[in-house]
């Protein structure tokens, strides 16, 4: 007999057409295939057993099933090999306290005169200067040096989110999902003012997300692993709920999209691609990955899950299809084989029609206008 629950899914219209996707909280940084905050909220709310248990996202990207957690009142923890999305989600998911105003003055104040007294160093990065002007290279250079004198850790992160949100705006580069050199009428003036305006933009956003003192909000802990190593040690052992959208086989890649962002922090794009499940280059070498990689790596998670989760516990997947060597490949399936061989079971599944506008440095993908929501139930503990 089919619960209620899943009578409430199927009830749901899940493209959510006129409701707002990337605003306030959600919008402070650039983050491709991102979950709608809709879709992680209606989960919750449905699925959730609303007791103490924690809510876990095992490939957290930006943090948007964190923070609609946090904002119900739940913890949550949440997982990413992508140390800059793990950035990103913390701050979201971290209560900012007064004084960022005066700490983004006094960090353009530092860089300014850094630079007027020409002691810039500007970090070695891979073809820096095809893809920035010299003069926005120094502006960079001295707001990163600045950003990671604050000595308190939770403005310095807050302000390296600003920043990485307008690197690809003062680049050459022509767009988020497009890899061309072009000219723009940027200059080391508008680095300062770009930063300004989206680390004042960040702050407005987190104070707006914790100014009710009468609410509840949950805690979020972000962990910067690949998933596929760690263990069942590693996570809290009182899962009452998943919510998660895996990174699909050659379809969105998150290391690309985030490269100059990462070169500029002090990260390293490259082996988050070597680490990130999904990505392009895995599929297109010698002794190549193909979808039974993926079907195995997501037996892995369904592994991992089955370790930590309450019985009877549900673990929502948000998962499209992909394309590889012109092959449409069936990721439903795919996952619901995973997670049968795990002990689970297939409560439910919807389809949502992805919008138009998303955009992926893959076309292939482009043309993929659908998506599945699958709600899994741990029967067994193996």
């Amino acid at each position: 007999m089919v619960n209620e629950a899943i009578r409430a899914l199927v009830s749901v219209d899940w493209d959510f057409v006129d409701a707002p996707t990337n605003s306030g909280i959600h919008a402070i940084h650039p983050y491709p295939a991102k979950f709608i905050p809709q879709i992680p909220h209606k989960l919750i709310e449905l699925f959730h057993p609303h007791d103490s248990s924690i809510i876990l996202d095992p490939f957290c990207g930006s943090g948007t099933t964190l923070v609609e957690a946090v904002n119900m009142g739940f913890d949550a923890v949440g997982v990413d090999v992508n140390p800059l999305a793990c950035l990103i989600a913390k701050v979201k998911t971290t209560p900012l306290p007064e004084g960022l105003s005066a700490v983004i003055k006094r960090v353009i104040r530092r860089a300014k005169e850094q630079l007027s007294a020409d002691l810039v160093q500007v970090p070695h990065i891979p073809r820096l200067d095809h893809w920035f002007k010299a003069d926005i290279q120094k502006a960079l250079a001295a707001l990163v040096d600045q950003i990671n004198a604050e000595y308190q850790t939770i403005f310095r992160d807050a302000l390296r989110v600003a920043l990485s949100s307008i690197v690809v705006r003062v680049s050459n580069q022509e767009s988020d999902t497009r890899y061309a050199a072009i000219e723009k009428k940027v200059s080391y003036e508008d680095v300062f003012s770009h930063f300004e305006g989206a680390a004042t933009s960040l702050g407005e956003a987190l104070y707006s997300f914790t100014d009710d003192l009468f609410r509840h909000l949950g805690k979020a802990t972000v962990t910067n692993h690949d998933v596929l190593s760690l263990n069942a040690c590693d996570l809290p052992a009182n899962i009452g709920l998943v919510v998660t959208s895996p990174p699909y086989p050659n379809a969105y890649e998150y290391w690309l999209y985030h490269k100059y962002r990462m070169y500029w922090l002090g990260m390293d794009p490259i082996d988050v691609r070597q680490h990130e499940i999904g990505a392009r280059p895995h599929y297109f070498k010698v002794n190549s990955q193909d979808e039974h990689d993926f079907e195995r790596q997501m037996s892995m998670t369904f592994r991992l899950l089955s370790e930590i989760m309450n019985p009877n516990a549900k673990a929502c997947f948000l998962i499209g299809r992909s394309v590889l060597h012109g092959r449409v490949i069936d990721n439903v399936s795919l996952l619901q084989r995973a997670a049968c061989m795990r002990g689970f079971v297939t409560d439910g599944i919807v389809e949502r029609r992805i919008p138009a506008t998303r955009k992926t440095f893959n076309p292939e993908y482009g043309k993929i206008n659908r998506e599945h929501i699958i709600v899994f139930r741990l029967k067994t503990k193996l």
